[in-house]
């Protein structure tokens, strides 16, 4: 997933828990949840917002960008990248 959402360091600075969270933001703690855990699909500016107020802070407070091809340099660290198996002459035909 390339954007990861870091509501768990927010709500952890302020010491506040999921349910006032949720009932300041004016979202289920369920949707918390979803937020939470990276399967929400998307977000509303106004549930953004809303967020943003409550936590006193920035979008980019709660919300980060993680080129996907950090998972391909993991991969070449452990040599299975196809750059790795061509330097080891795998992977090649004939």
């Amino acid at each position: 997933m390339a954007i990861v959402v870091n509501l768990d360091m927010q709500l952890a600075k302020r010491n506040m828990s999921v349910g006032e969270f949720a009932a300041a933001v004016g979202i289920t703690p369920a949707n918390v949840a979803v937020l939470k855990n990276g399967r929400a699909k998307a977000v509303r500016f106004t549930t953004l917002d809303a967020i943003c107020r409550t936590l006193g802070c920035q979008p980019g407070d709660v919300l980060r960008w993680v080129p996907d091809d950090e998972d391909d340099e993991d991969d070449e660290s452990d040599g299975n990248s196809a750059v790795s198996r061509e330097k080891n002459g795998a992977g090649h035909v004939g």
